[in-house]
């Protein structure tokens, strides 16, 4: 399949966007952030991978003024969250007591859905020391719909945007015709079902939905019994929104039963995954994300050099959009002041590693390309190999940011 003429010509110089002005009145300042994700678990292996992440590229963003106009240093504070809402608001009171003005989670919209209820109570109640939500991967749409919040900013695309990038892209694949929805029990798994049987009836109403199924959130290790049902069904391909070990343990067990559909996911190429699928799954296996792993110009660099230091894979690039904003919004704040940083956040657009992309004002949600990969060998157009198996993520869609946009019913309340 071709890729979209239009695509970018992502550089390094499109991600060094340089301040105009005078040296920055926050240079130096010391910006602390809270990792609060899990960093032990069924999960942990993920959170580990990006809390190595973040520290990765704060060094980046630290060392490099072209990277980070305002001069600030970006300092990472990690919580084990242990994937718990009740955990996760004991970790902001304690980063908050550390003096800790900024904040981010993305590993479960559950748990995110109690930061941005603390995060907002807590600003109600502390003018002047109010703190911002950046909000890394949870993708939950009622985020930035019924429940959006002035002091959250998400930088994955939602639920609902990847789905609507997903179903144009399944829409002209004749051979899907009966589709199986495997997800885990919580918000986002029952997002991805939802909109799922949406956007099939409206793009591809022949297509049968012959199952449905949802399981308990990190808390699986054989997923047979599932596969099994799939197979009965009849199913020729299988939608899931898991992540962690919840897909790797499923993909599995599709290959130990000899299970021949195709997967379209969402998290693919997150740790335990690539090694999971291994070579069986050539061809069969597809993902909707903002980033992959043959991206060109600095990013291919950066993910040469994070393997080579951590032997791991980098795959949350929007660690990178955080670092990208935080600096030009405190530039054009002249503070690191949180509540100076939101404004300037609103509707800013800046270059990163796939194009200008832009945080929506009206909602707080980052608005950008999407990209359809497929798992597929490695080779020399697209050569990075995750968890060294020899296959790669290679693309083979690219959504400019227009066609997964959806709409907000957001009434943002603003200080």
């Amino acid at each position: 399949m071709r890729i979209a003429t239009w695509r970018h010509r992502a550089t390094a110089a499109s991600l060094m966007l340089l301040a105009v002005g005078t040296a920055a009145a926050q240079k130096g300042e010391t910006v602390k952030i809270a990792w609060i994700d899990p960093l032990s678990g069924l999960m942990a292996p993920v959170g580990q991978n990006q809390v190595r992440s973040f520290q990765f590229f704060a060094e980046k963003f630290n060392k490099d003024p072209r990277l980070n106009p305002a001069g600030v240093r970006f300092e990472i504070v990690p919580f084990d969250n242990k994937l718990s809402p009740s955990e996760t608001v004991n970790a902001l009171k304690s980063a908050v007591d550390q003096g800790v003005r900024y904040v981010t989670q993305g590993n479960g919209s559950s748990v995110a859905g109690a930061m941005i209820d603390a995060v907002a109570k807590h600003n109600e109640r502390n003018p002047g020391k109010e703190v911002i939500y950046l909000n890394h991967s949870a993708v939950d749409p009622d985020f930035t719909n019924s429940r959006c919040s002035y002091w959250h900013f998400r930088f994955d695309a939602d639920t609902s945007m990847k789905m609507e990038a997903l179903t144009t892209f399944i829409k002209d694949l004749p051979d899907v015709k009966k589709v199986y929805l495997l997800n885990q029990n919580y918000s986002h798994g029952q997002q991805v079902a939802r909109y799922a049987k949406e956007n099939l009836a409206k793009k591809r109403p022949d297509v049968q939905v012959v199952g449905e199924d949802f399981h308990p959130l990190a808390q699986v290790r054989d997923f047979a019994p599932y596969i099994a049902k799939i197979k009965a069904s009849g199913a020729d391909s299988v939608i899931t929104g898991n992540w962690g070990s919840d897909l790797s343990l499923l993909m599995k067990a599709a290959n130990e039963s000899g299970y021949t559909g195709r997967f379209f996911t969402y998290y693919t190429g997150v740790t335990g995954a690539p090694t999971a699928l291994g070579r069986n799954f050539d061809g069969r296996v597809y993902q909707v994300a903002y980033h992959h792993y043959n991206m060109p110009g600095a990013m291919g660099q950066w993910q040469n050099e994070f393997r080579q230091k951590l032997n791991d894979d980098f795959y949350t690039g929007s660690v990178i959009h955080i670092y990208n904003i935080l600096s030009q919004a405190m530039v054009r704040a002249k503070s690191t002041e949180p509540l100076k940083v939101a404004a300037a956040m609103e509707g800013l657009k800046f270059a990163s590693f796939s194009g200008e992309v832009e945080m929506r004002k009206s909602d707080h949600q980052l608005q950008q390309p999407l990209f359809i990969t497929v798992w597929q060998q490695a080779d020399t157009k697209f050569p990075y190999s995750p968890e060294n198996t020899g296959m790669t993520l290679a693309p083979v869609k690219e959504l400019p940011a227009f066609v997964s946009s959806t709409p907000t019913s957001c009434q943002m309340k603003r200080p």
